[in-house]
């Protein structure tokens, strides 16, 4: 792709403008799709970037919702990431706070400051060496910050028998490394955890973090072609196996709120298989207007790196999504959701708990 043709097809139409969460939050023309093309092109060409102009690259969650009403259907997030790969090469990214980051990726294998030693703490039951072409990948944030999406996502997949195996010592999916427009580290680091994947059989991955799925299903091949597995969400695979068993469920009767992530709707289309399972509990589904929902889901404020560097702004754009959710109990199914939701309810007093999904299920299975 032409990078600077493809900006020029821009017409200016503010249409973006509508929808961009971090454009409504601050009221900062310069942190708009709009906008971000303009500085895109100024970075692209020989102007030095300002440290404002840098902040509108890598403020930016990419959620899709500025595409999703493009009439030139011009490809934005891809551009943002370009040009934050053109700000490394240029020595201006990634951050300060990327890199400390990053660093811990490589030192820790894993983007939370977990302790590594603490990595399966999550597990209900000892660990045990199990060989299995699908592996259950677990994630950071599920491993560490988010416990229940780990903990309940293993324990419903064994209960649908679901045939997998897990590793003692995961890493990280890399995601962080290349969302700071770190490439050719990314590229190194994906490498080695293909051929790990390779080396132990594994075909199938299941994952239920948001951000390993766009990782290991759009990221790696990008940058090293076909690795030789599939991968899926663990709600895909939940509500197949729950079609063929619905039994399994005891069903009562609660009101909820599904929460769309960005990654889930906009990024794979799946909308209706959660609230499906939502349906086969028993829950009564509270839903929010349709102009912020499904495919219409704003987004959280926490995805493509923005948290770690732009916490306020990524706690603002939480607390406008959790001011449009009609119920005080919400389902997600994306652990960058459930804890910054939660973080940000928290803080802020705003009375409302995001729970991972499949705790909800599993508290229902017989």
């Amino acid at each position: 792709m032409d990078i600077t043709q493809e900006i020029s097809r821009c017409t200016e139409c503010e249409a973006c403008l509508e929808v961009c969460p971090t454009y409504k939050c601050t009221g900062e023309i310069l942190f708009s799709p709009l906008q971000r093309l303009k500085t895109a092109e100024k970075i692209f060409g020989r102007e030095t970037p300002t440290p404002r102009l840098i902040e509108s690259i890598y403020n930016c969650p990419k959620c899709l919702k500025c595409e999703e009403v493009c009439p030139e259907e011009i490809k934005i997030t891809y551009i943002v990431h370009k040009t934050r790969e053109e700000l490394v090469r240029k020595g201006f990214g990634p951050l300060s706070r990327h890199d400390d980051i990053i660093k811990g990726i490589l030192d820790s294998g894993n983007s939370v400051n977990g302790d590594p030693a603490k990595r399966l703490d999550w597990l209900p039951e000892d660990f045990s060496t199990k060989e299995s072409d699908t592996l259950l990948y677990i994630g950071c944030l599920p491993s560490y910050l988010v416990k229940d999406a780990a903990t309940f996502t293993y324990l419903v997949l064994k209960k649908l028998g679901v045939d997998f195996m897990i590793l003692e010592n995961e890493g990280c999916c890399g995601t962080y490394i290349y969302e700071a427009g770190r490439t050719d580290m990314a590229a190194d680091y994906f490498r080695k955890n293909v051929e790990r994947f390779k080396s132990l059989g594994i075909k199938n991955m299941i994952v239920p973090c948001n951000g390993c799925l766009k990782c290991f299903k759009y990221f790696y091949p990008a940058l090293l072609g076909d690795v030789g597995f599939t991968v899926r969400h663990a709600v895909d695979v939940i509500f197949e196996k729950l079609k063929e068993n619905p039994s399994v469920l005891r069903p009562v009767a609660r009101t909820i709120t599904y929460q769309d992530s960005c990654r889930l709707s906009r990024g794979e289309n799946i909308v209706e298989e959660p609230r499906e399972i939502l349906k086969m509990c028993g829950a009564d589904i509270k839903e929010p207007e349709a102009d912020i929902n499904r495919e219409n889901t704003p987004c959280c404020g926490a995805g493509a790196g923005i948290r770690s560097v732009y916490r306020g702004l990524s706690m603002q754009i939480a607390s406008d999504l959790l001011a449009g959710l009609p119920a005080n109990k919400i389902i997600s199914a994306c652990p960058f959701c459930t804890f910054n939701l939660n973080y940000t309810s928290t803080k802020k007093q705003l009375g409302k708990e995001t729970t991972y999904l499949t705790r909800f299920v599993f508290d229902l299975m017989s």
